[in-house]
């Protein structure tokens, strides 16, 4: 076991609880294949009691407020912040990123819990103009009830603090199931909320079998709404589920972002940014750009280009300063990998360079550069999550853009030129919930988050993340 990583237990309206018999597994750094510590998993009390609190909980945490929800969640972004190297380390330790990424993500999870308090004191209703005198007509917005959230692994702060902060500042108590691989990550955003006041009972962080805990939650009669982040099979399951019970869903599924990058770029510019993107968090990025569509004209430039960047990253423990690209976060990546790689060899496309794990512990994954792959190939059509960059050529505008648009998901897409033309129509042609016009930044607390097509619906952050964890009620007076 590490010396320097916290116990982890399960929280169950505020109440750890570990130990008592309990199943548990082990946490793994995917760096060194060190066990980090034993996980306990939920009993069906434990998600019985949850559920319990969680709907007491939600009486008490509406009946706050929205000015104090507003202070209690400020003060959890001042303790986040505060403890930024200790809790970027512990992350860096779960899922093998950099400390670079991870300090960012302890700062964007701050920033998110920070936003949500503020805009739940702006969850306005409207007066209406009556059709009679003596009548009043309002139309109000309320918490909509107990959240039961479900959040990955590869940002195991950023997404717990999207999940809780989007239901506390609504005015909602949440039960949050975060990624076994990347349980103390979660615990710190939930801890840092009770410790800055939040009452017992509004949240609880539980572990287990995922589709077992996933089921007792979302059927619950407790649950009124379900947030999800992760593959697209599992999120239609998850919706099938929640249908039975009419209940509400957001869900923030997977990607397969096309890059359109025109001849008439910087590609310097272009590739700098484009390789740092691509190989953030190993490629296991739901908005990770994917598949890049280069024109015909600075094709070689950019595969060349692309190439010699990603040979130069420093890829190591991501608790080392200076690393670039950790490992991938469990073994199942790495055999993923081999399965898109085997493929790719079989339809004929050029691998530049990586195609194949690392020597030494960990599970680490070369930078891997492909050309010039067939639609007909897997990894044109599934979305690879991993350190994998596609490039093809094109040279028709029209074309390239129903390339782009070809495949049934739409999280996030990318594209580069410096003619306002263009620029113009990538955004209304790329059918994405989320467009990024020359730049890879695409996310900030303000803005919303997810996608459409089977990349799911709702969005997390910006208002709409608030939205979707409220309700209309129209009261008409006579």
């Amino acid at each position: 076991m590490a010396s320097d990583y916290p116990e982890v237990s399960l929280l169950v309206g505020g109440e750890q609880r570990t130990g008592g018999g309990r199943v548990t597994q082990p946490v793994v750094n995917p760096a060194t294949e060190e066990v980090l510590g034993e996980l306990p998993h939920a009993t069906d009390k434990d998600l019985d009691d949850a559920l319990e609190r969680a709907e007491k909980g939600f009486h008490t945490w509406r009946a706050v407020a929205p000015m104090e929800r507003n202070r209690i969640m400020k003060r959890a972004a001042d303790i986040l912040r505060e403890r930024q190297e200790d809790i970027a380390r512990v992350a860096t330790m779960e899922e093998g990123k950099s400390l670079t990424e991870t300090r960012i993500e302890v700062n964007m999870s701050a920033d998110i819990l920070e936003w949500y308090g503020e805009e739940g004191r702006r969850a306005y209703g409207r007066v209406l103009q009556p059709p009679a005198s003596g009548m009043r007509m309002t139309v109000r917005k309320e918490p909509v009830g107990p959240v039961a959230a479900l959040a990955p692994w590869n940002f195991p702060l950023g997404n717990p603090a999207r999940k809780l902060g989007a239901a506390l500042g609504a005015g909602c108590s949440c039960v949050l199931k975060p990624a076994e691989e990347t349980p103390a990550s979660a615990l710190a955003i939930a801890n840092a909320l009770i410790e800055a006041g939040v009452p017992d009972g509004v949240i609880s962080v539980v572990f287990g079998v995922p589709g077992e805990v996933a089921e007792k939650l979302i059927t619950s009669p407790v649950i009124q709404k379900i947030s999800f982040t992760g593959s697209i099979p599992i999120g239609k399951e998850l919706m099938a589920l929640a249908a039975k019970g009419a209940k509400r869903t957001t869900m923030e599924l997977g990607g397969h972002a096309p890059v359109l990058v025109f001849d008439d770029v910087d590609v310097d510019s272009v590739l700098d940014q484009s390789v740092a993107s691509k190989f953030r968090n190993a490629g296991q990025v739901c908005v990770s750009p994917t598949r890049f569509y280069v024109h015909d004209k600075i094709f070689d430039e950019f595969v060349d280009g692309f190439t010699k960047r990603a040979k130069q990253m420093k890829v190591g423990n991501g608790l080392e300063e200076g690393v670039q690209m950790g490992p991938l976060a469990h073994e199942r990546r790495l055999e993923a990998m081999d399965r898109i790689l085997e493929d790719v060899t079989q339809c004929g496309g050029t691998v530049h360079t990586g195609g194949e794990a690392m020597d030494g512990a960990g599970y680490f994954y070369a930078p891997t550069v492909i050309s010039d792959l067939p639609n007909t190939a897997r990894a044109m059509n599934e979305e690879p999550f991993g350190p994998i960059a596609l490039i093809n050529r094109f040279s028709d505008t029209e074309a390239v853009f129903a390339e782009a648009n070809r495949l049934p998901y739409g999280l996030a897409a990318y594209g580069f030129s410096n003619s306002s033309k263009i620029t113009t129509m990538m955004g209304d042609k790329l059918e994405a919930g989320m467009i990024g016009v020359n730049t890879y930044r695409i996310s900030v607390p303000e803005s919303p988050f997810g996608g459409v097509k089977e990349s799911g619906h709702g969005s997390e952050e910006g208002m709409e993340g608030l939205e979707a964890c409220l309700v209309t009620k129209f009261v008409s007076e006579a």
